[in-house]
């Protein structure tokens, strides 16, 4: 089975209602798709949105990494080699994290069409089904109220919710007022998106657990390179701690656990540059007794897809965090995952279960 062309397409879908983080505020859904053909007429799909704040890419250098390194090292290999793949995918080039995830994705939906077996059965298969949280904005804490009363309105039990992006007085404020409003049976997590001080967290932290706000985690509360700071916060609170943007290779996984610098980790297949490495990270995460979370950008449905697949596969991943398509005006494919509130289901077809990408009126890049 080798691989014999590399396509790319440009994809933007508008979200329903502006994503706000202490980070960045999103009205767009962009993407870069990327489509694997293989010689025996199989075919995989993988995703990257630019996510210049985070991973430092952009729409057009991811798709430079794709076409002017990634695919000439590619094409005419055989994809039952796919140890020497993967690997020459990790250390081809530096960086370009989410490039290298969407070309892993689609490699990895084409050998599981190739066995098949759907993709999370290929990786594991340990579930066929998740539940999702669902995230609240970061706004003032009337608005931020209101919307935590609509979506578990809708059926979610989970609420992420984005802070850091004012004081920590005002951010108390935010979680007092929509603990208020939802009530305590209602899990309430918090992403500070690397807003706060090691100090400004501790105080924020202790403040809402004085206040028995009853707070399941809270997501990188520092910078992602102060892995002093996070591991002050971690040992300073009752509250877990999670590492996101301090973790993006099996090296930096291996530091926070060796350091005990958080209490969990948020595997994200774009910072991982794909399910390959993400498999390390979980694995490294295991065997020191930390649990993972499987998180996203503001991906499509055909990404989260993927990262599902993933997610299902493995024991030690036990929260996801896949709401990205459920704020966007449509869906771009047929097949995938399917939603029912705030319940995900797996596919029980080949891969990664994708029937047709619509991607009309795109220009094919390769």
């Amino acid at each position: 089975m080798k691989i014999e062309q590399i396509e790319t397409y440009k994809v933007a879908v508008p979200l329903l209602n502006p994503f706000k983080t202490a980070l960045r505020t999103v009205k767009v859904a962009e993407s870069v798709l990327v489509k694997i053909t293989c010689d025996n007429g199989i075919t995989g799909w993988g995703e990257a949105p630019p996510t210049v704040i985070i991973t430092g890419e952009s729409l057009q250098s991811i798709e430079s990494a794709v076409h002017l390194e990634i695919a000439p090292f590619l094409k005419n290999k055989s994809l039952l080699n796919y140890e020497l793949i993967f690997q020459g995918l990790k250390t081809g080039m530096v960086g370009n994290s989410s490039a290298k995830a969407a070309v892993d994705m689609a490699l990895y939906d084409c050998l599981a069409q190739y066995c098949k077996l759907p993709l999370y059965q290929f990786l594991g298969g340990y579930k066929k089904e998740l539940e999702t949280d669902f995230t609240v904005s970061v706004n003032g804490p009337e608005e931020m109220g209101d919307d935590a009363v609509s979506y578990i309105n809708q059926g979610f039990n989970v609420l992420k919710v984005k802070v850091g992006k004012d004081d920590v007085e005002t951010d108390v404020e935010r979680i007092r007022e929509i603990r208020k409003r939802v009530g305590n049976k209602i899990k309430i997590r918090l992403d500070a998106n690397q807003a706060w001080t090691a100090k400004d967290a501790i105080r924020a932290i202790r403040k809402l657990e004085d206040r028995g706000l009853n707070i399941e985690l809270v997501e990188q509360p520092v910078k992602a390179d102060d892995l002093e700071g996070l591991k002050q916060v971690t040992d300073h609170v009752d509250t877990l701690i999670m590492a996101d943007e301090s973790v993006f290779t099996p090296k930096q996984a291996f530091q926070v656990l060796k350091t005990r610098s958080a209490d969990l980790i948020n595997i994200k297949i774009m910072k991982s540059g794909g399910i390959y490495q993400a498999q390390i990270i979980n694995q490294l995460a295991e065997t020191c007794g930390v649990e993972c979370m499987v998180g996203s950008m503001i991906e499509t449905h055909l990404g989260i897809t993927a990262a599902a697949h993933f997610a299902a596969s493995k024991k030690n991943i036990t929260r996801f965090d896949f709401d990205a398509p459920l704020m966007l005006e449509k869906n771009i494919i047929d097949g995938g995952i399917q939603y029912r509130k705030r319940y995900i289901t797996l596919p029980d077809e080949p891969g990664l279960g994708i029937k047709k990408v619509h991607v009309e009126g795109g220009i094919p890049h390769g």
